[in-house]
């Protein structure tokens, strides 16, 4: 008989330090992994958000936590997992405040109402929170103060790739890719994108947001949203092209450019692998 695999929460929770290792290591040692850490890295710095606190909600070993919230901000840590709030001190660069660190799954964390002028929870949280994802956003907002931000990662879909660059040879791309955005743009749109195909099938444990129907629920809380960007829909899924072009300043900064550029049309959230969305709460006033 097949033994049952734990849910999310429990795996999260118990994970070792070999898996919370792991987890570090899924955004270093490859250009697909750089690029992916790159365009989250970017889009923190886009929405640093005011406040002398911030959150990052299921921070695991604290791969973004750095980055999150105001520069001069004192940091909060929360996560399920003993192991890697561990690492996360472990690894925290010298010289900078080390964040608190809090064991929580967040819903019963010990924290007070719009506590925080920055909320972020990467990595999917709210997707492995599954049947409860919608009570963990409700919880995620209410920690959010006056003028807040809050930043959350989602995964609607597969992902997407482009057809324009998936046909020219890999050479082809990273040549093509020292030409500004503006000149390769308008051919990687016409010719469209194709869906990647799923991996696994979802489970019950997670649940995919729509984009769009994540967006309403945050305006109905009292929130403007500021940005929705998918994640390297383009060459995302192609990690040969990638490496191609990893070695070349420029195609690299046309490729973070083409991505981000691509990631913010509308088309393209609903398929994603992941989207990343920045609102930010309304004055009162």
């Amino acid at each position: 008989m097949r033994r049952s695999e734990p849910n999310a929460r429990i795996r999260f929770r118990e994970n070792d330090a070999y898996r919370v290792d792991r987890e570090w290591l899924r955004l270093e040692g490859t250009a697909q992994r750089d690029l992916f850490r790159e365009i989250r890295a970017r889009f923190l710095a886009r929405h640093r958000g005011r406040g002398r606190w911030a959150l990052d909600a299921g921070s695991g070993p604290g791969r973004f936590t750095i980055d999150v919230g105001a520069s001069d901000a004192r940091r909060v840590a929360a996560d399920i997992g003993r192991e890697a709030l561990v690492q996360l001190k472990e690894r925290w660069p010298a010289g900078v405040p080390t964040p608190d660190r809090v064991r929580s799954d967040l819903v019963g964390a010990p924290f007070a109402e719009a506590a925080f002028g920055t909320v972020v929870a990467l990595g999917n949280l709210v997707g492995f929170a599954g049947p409860e994802s919608e009570h963990l956003i409700e919880r995620l907002v209410s920690l959010v103060g006056p003028t807040g931000t809050i930043l959350l990662e989602i995964a609607p879909g597969p992902g997407e790739r482009s057809r324009y660059l998936r046909r020219l040879p890999t050479g082809a791309v990273g040549r093509l890719l020292r030409a500004p955005t503006r000149a390769i743009l308008p051919r990687v749109t016409r010719e469209g994108f194709d869906p990647v195909p799923a991996r696994r099938r979802a489970g019950p444990e997670f649940r995919r947001w729509d984009p769009g129907t994540l967006a309403h629920l945050l305006e109905v809380a009292g929130f403007d949203v500021r940005e929705i960007r998918a994640v390297a829909p383009t060459l995302g899924a192609d990690p040969e092209r990638i490496e191609a072009i990893a070695h070349d300043p420029v195609g690299w900064a046309h490729l973070l450019e083409l991505e981000e550029s691509v990631g913010g049309t509308p088309a393209r959230w609903p398929k994603a692998a992941a989207v990343l969305l920045a609102a930010e709460r309304r004055s009162e006033g």
